[in-house]
C-alpha cells in the first residue's frame, strides 16, 4: 500500500521522510515545484537532526518520491496524512484530494487544529456529497528530536469511530506498535484537544520551576538539585523540569493560543495555563535584570550571545527565549553580538539587523562585556575557556540553561550567574 503525504513543511517532510524509513512506500505531495526537486534532494529549508540522510537513503531506495500532481496522488494513494504546518486550507485541500480519488480515502490530519476541525471537515465532505474516513491524529515532535520523536513516541493517538481507519493506522505503524508503543483510540475532539492540553501542560511545568528558581536564588538554594529531586518522583518525572529561560517551540504557541481561545469561547476560565504563559513571557526581563546587575547597567554595553535558536540541534528561532532576551537587551540600550552553528539566517528574519553576527563563540566573547548563554548548544561546553577569559572585557558569564560547569569556570575565575544556581 502506497501511503501519501500532504505537505512541505516541517510536519510533511518529517513524516513523509520517516514514515519511507519504516519500508513503506510514500509519496509526498505539494503544488510548490521548486520545494519538491529541493526535498527530493535532500535539500530541506530547516535543520534538523539525521533527516537529510534519512531523506537521501530512501529516494535512493524508491521507497519515498515527491510531487506536485496531486491527480495522480490522489489515485494511487489509499491513506493520506495532512501535514500541512497551518490549517488554513486544510478544507480545500480534503476536498480536493476527496474529489480526485478512486474510492474513499482515509485523511489522517496531522496538522495542529483547533478543537472541532475534524467534525466540521466531515460535515464539509458530507455537504458536497462526497465519502471519506477522517481520523484525528496529533504527532508530537521536538525541534532537533523529530527523527526520535517520530521512532520513539510516548503513545500513538487515534482519533476515530471507525475501526477500520483505526487498524490501517495500525498497521502502518506496525514497527512501533510491535515495539510496545500505546496505541490510544478514541473520538475525534479528544485527539484534537491532547496536542493543546500536552502543550498547555508542559508550559506549566516549565513555569512552576522557572518560578521557584528564583526562589532558590533567595534562599541558597540550588534550582537544578531541586529538580533533580522533584524530577525523581514518579509523580512528576523529570522532563521538563529544568530551571531555564523558558518555553519555546514552532507549534507552542500556537496550541496554547487554540486551546485559550477554545476556553474562553466556552467560558472556561484557565487560570493555571494563564498564569504559565505571563511568567514564560516574562522570563527575558528577569534575565536581563540579572545581567544589568552584575554589570550594573546594560545601557551602552557589548553583550555576546551563545546561540539563537529556541533549542540545540535546530535552526527554529519560533518561541526562542534567546531572541526575546537580545530584543529585551536592546530595548535597554545594550549592543548585543551573537553566534550560532545553525539558526543565524532564521534570526536575522526576526532581529531586523539589529544585532552584530559573529562566527564563532570566540568572535562573539571578543571585547564583550558579559557572555551570555543563550541555547544548549553542546559544543558551547567544549568551549577553550582560558581564550573565552582573554577576550571578555570582565570574565563574566550568564548561563541562561545551566549548561556549563559553574565549579570549573568559578576556579577559573570567571564570576558565572545561572538560574537558580548558588
Amino acid at each position: 500500500m502506497q501511503i501519501g503525504v500532504y505537505g512541505s513543511g516541517y510536519l510533511g517532510t518529517v513524516i513523509s521522510a520517516c514514515l519511507a524509513d519504516f519500508g513503506t512506500p510514500v509519496s509526498c505531495c505539494h503544488p510548490d515545484r521548486t520545494r519538491m526537486v529541493e526535498m527530493a534532494q535532500g535539500n530541506i529549508p530547516f535543520f534538523e537532526k539525521n533527516l537529510k540522510e534519512i531523506i537521501r537513503r530512501n529516494v535512493r531506495a524508491g521507497r519515498l518520491s515527491y510531487s506536485t500532481d496531486i491527480e495522480t496522488f490522489a489515485r494511487r494513494t489509499g491513506v493520506i496524512f495532512l501535514a500541512e504546518d497551518k490549517a488554513d486550507n486544510l478544507s480545500d485541500i480534503a476536498l480536493r484530494i476527496i474529489r480526485l480519488a478512486p474510492k474513499p480515502p482515509i485523511l489522517t490530519i496531522v496538522t495542529p487544529v483547533s478543537v472541532g476541525t475534524a467534525n466540521a471537515l466531515e460535515k464539509s465532505i458530507s455537504d458536497a456529497g462526497l465519502h471519506a474516513t477522517i481520523v484525528s491524529q496529533p504527532m508530537f515532535f521536538t525541534d532537533g528530536c523529530a527523527v526520535e520523536d517520530f521512532n520513539w513516541p510516548d503513545r500513538l493517538i487515534l482519533g476515530s469511530a471507525s475501526n477500520e481507519a483505526v487498524q490501517v493506522l495500525k498497521q502502518i505503524f506496525h514497527p512501533l506498535v510491535m515495539r510496545g508503543v500505546p496505541v490510544i483510540v478514541t473520538n475525534q475532539a479528544t485527539a484534537e484537544l491532547v496536542r493543546e492540553a500536552a502543550t498547555a501542560f508542559v508550559a506549566t511545568k516549565i513555569s512552576f520551576i522557572n518560578e521557584v528558581a528564583t526562589l532558590c536564588e533567595r534562599v541558597n538554594a540550588d534550582a537544578v538539585h531541586l529538580a533533580l529531586a522533584l524530577g525523581l518522583d514518579k509523580k512528576i518525572a523529570p522532563r521538563c523540569l529544568q530551571p531555564g529561560a523558558g518555553m519555546g517551540g514552532v507549534f507552542a504557541e500556537t496550541d496554547m493560543d487554540s486551546l485559550s481561545s477554545l476556553a474562553e469561547t466556552h467560558s472556561v476560565p484557565l487560570k493555571v495555563l494563564s498564569a504559565a504563559r505571563q511568567v514564560n513571557h516574562s522570563l527575558a526581563e528577569r534575565l536581563v535584570e540579572k545581567v544589568s546587575a552584575a554589570l550594573n547597567s546594560v545601557e551602552n554595553k557589548e553583550l555576546g550571545i551563545l546561540g539563537l535558536a529556541f533549542k540545540p540541534n535546530t535552526n527554529s528561532v519560533a518561541g526562542s527565549s534567546s531572541l526575546r532576551l537580545a530584543e529585551t537587551l536592546i530595548s535597554r540600550g545594550a549592543h548585543v553580538r551573537a553566534y550560532d552553528p545553525v539558526a543565524i539566517p532564521e534570526a536575522k528574519t526576526h532581529l531586523n539587523g539589529a544585532v552584530r553576527y559573529c562566527d564563532s563563540a570566540y568572535a562573539v566573547a571578543e571585547g564583550s562585556d558579559a557572555l551570555i548563554v543563550g541555547t544548549g548548544w553542546p559544543e558551547f561546553r567544549a568551549l577553550d575557556f582560558d581564550r573565552i577569559k582573554q577576550l571578555l572585557k570582565k570574565p563574566l558569564i550568564v548561563d541562561t540553561k545551566n549548561l556549563l560547569d559553574s565549579t570549573r569556570l568559578r576556579a577559573l575565575g570567571f564570576e558565572y550567574v545561572g538560574i537558580g544556581r548558588i
